[in-house]
């Protein structure tokens, strides 16, 4: 099932802490824009170079169209949110497609596929070029009956060139940071080959462009998936800004590739990770921070960005902090300092703003023990000017002024927090109280009385 979740891009996210623009500002800024990316992705036929009389209700119908498939309010009408997505980089390939796939007969009818490097873009080595082409094949034979021989010379299935602009098939290339690259679906000729924009920077690092991420998407075109909707799926059509050491090919896509070529021989198949929903029950929330009177919540590659008024965002982590990892178990801001430290394992990172400032750095430096091999969750409360530190069913107290852990710690979480048990998977302090988070439930603990006071899900804070 397509998932339609909120826009997974930073840029987005940042429009939203910012006043609305008028609409007539709107349109009058961004109506060519939203013209042209209409006509390139949703099909949008336009009689002459403004959205006039002729073709206004078409330009609403396609603009509805464009917000459902992302998710979005669906109005019809420009907004802040609806110009960010239209200017951030992704795939040229069409969003019209009644399913997620060509049908069996329009896919490949052999599972022995071939390819052909004609060029190579100068951004990177040729070796480097090679592997990540590679890698990006094996994301999809890794999970179907597929295999993909590279040819040297002569007649292939896939042919990979490195082109820019007007490179002959009527899909011109616009220059950096718009159209990254494009594919056709499978079939003879030109069917199955992919075009990456060699005005664009190509990287094998986590710095944009990634080829792996991007050459993977295009390889799924090539083989006959349509776009998907699941903002947190490969063929989703903007570029996601994600750690390529750590990608695992979501489990929409391979849903989508094995409902045209069918799963590996293996006993058991592969699978993949899948896009949080924000109301689903099960949510259970890896860490929690504020952040400049924001909330963010941390979910395996994900956060979802919780402003004082509106609907979350969900964003993959590298949207706002690029070096930052995934799977964070702990975080939490110093409201004086302004500054957030996350924490992975035995490390922590420390956050000013929307960059990474320092780390990573081992956490034994904060004063715990060499045996403290993971934080659960940690808390800072302003007035106090402590911060505690929860792992398995103890805690520890810091003295952020002082830069060091309190004497007599650790204690014991059932006894410095009536009520409350162990392995916490997540806290944060918001109206005077402390915000517990223990699988799927939300426990609200004052200080002042020594006690949970109230328990909701822990998925209220998104809406639900």
């Amino acid at each position: 099932m397509k998932i339609h979740l909120l826009l997974l891009l930073s840029c987005t996210a940042l429009a939203a802490a910012f006043p609305a623009a008028p609409q007539a500002d709107l349109e009058s800024q961004y109506g060519e824009l939203a013209m042209t990316y209409l006509e390139r992705f949703y099909n949008l036929k336009k009689n002459g170079g403004k959205v006039g009389r002729k073709n206004v209700n078409n330009f609403t119908e396609k603009l509805r169209e464009m917000q459902q498939f992302f998710g979005l309010n669906v109005t019809g009408k420009l907004d802040d949110k609806t110009v960010a997505l239209m200017q951030k980089p992704r795939c040229g390939v069409s969003d019209i497609g009644e399913y997620s796939t060509v049908s069996k007969s329009s896919a490949w009818q052999k599972t022995d596929l071939t390819y052909k490097i004609v060029n190579f873009t100068p951004d990177m080595p040729q070796a480097d070029v090679e592997y990540s082409l590679a890698r990006a094949f094996k994301v999809w034979s890794d999970v179907t009956p597929l295999t993909f021989t590279r040819v040297y010379d002569g007649d292939c299935d896939i042919e990979i060139k490195f082109v820019v602009g007007d490179h002959q098939d009527n899909s011109p290339f616009d220059g950096p940071h718009g159209l990254l690259a494009h594919a056709f679906q499978p079939g003879p000729g030109i069917g199955g080959d992919a075009h990456f924009d060699d005005d664009e920077r190509f990287t094998k690092n986590s710095q944009q462009y990634n080829l792996f991420l991007v050459a993977a998407h295009e390889f799924g075109h090539s083989l006959g998936l349509f776009h998907s909707e699941d903002p947190g799926a490969l063929m989703y059509p903007n570029y996601a800004n994600t750690d390529p050491n750590r990608f695992e090919l979501p489990q929409d896509d391979i849903n989508a590739i094995q409902a045209l070529y069918g799963g590996t021989s293996d006993a058991v198949q592969p699978t993949g990770p899948t896009t949080p929903s924000r109301c689903d029950p099960t949510l259970v929330f890896d860490a929690i921070t504020s952040l400049r009177g924001e909330m963010i919540f941390f979910i395996n590659r994900f956060i979802y960005r919780v402003f004082s008024n509106g609907e979350p965002d969900l964003l993959f982590i590298q949207d706002l902090w690029e070096s930052l990892p995934n799977d964070i178990d702990a975080a939490y801001e110093n409201s004086i300092t302004g500054e957030i430290r996350a924490f992975k394992g035995s490390y922590y990172w420390t956050l000013d703003g929307f960059s990474v400032s320092q780390g990573p750095r081992p956490i034994t430096r904060l004063g715990f023990p060499k045996n403290v091999k993971k934080i659960d969750a940690a808390v800072h409360v302003e007035h106090l000017g402590k911060t505690f530190f929860f792992v398995q069913n103890k805690y520890w107290s810091y003295d952020e002024e002082k830069k060091a852990m309190d004497t007599g710690f650790p204690k014991y979480i059932a006894k410095g927090f009536p009520g409350m048990g162990p392995n916490i998977n997540a806290a944060v302090y918001k109206n005077d109280l402390i915000l517990f988070f223990q699988g799927t439930s939300q426990f609200q603990y004052s200080l002042e009385s020594k006690r949970v006071i109230r328990v909701l899900p822990a998925n209220s804070w998104l809406g639900c």
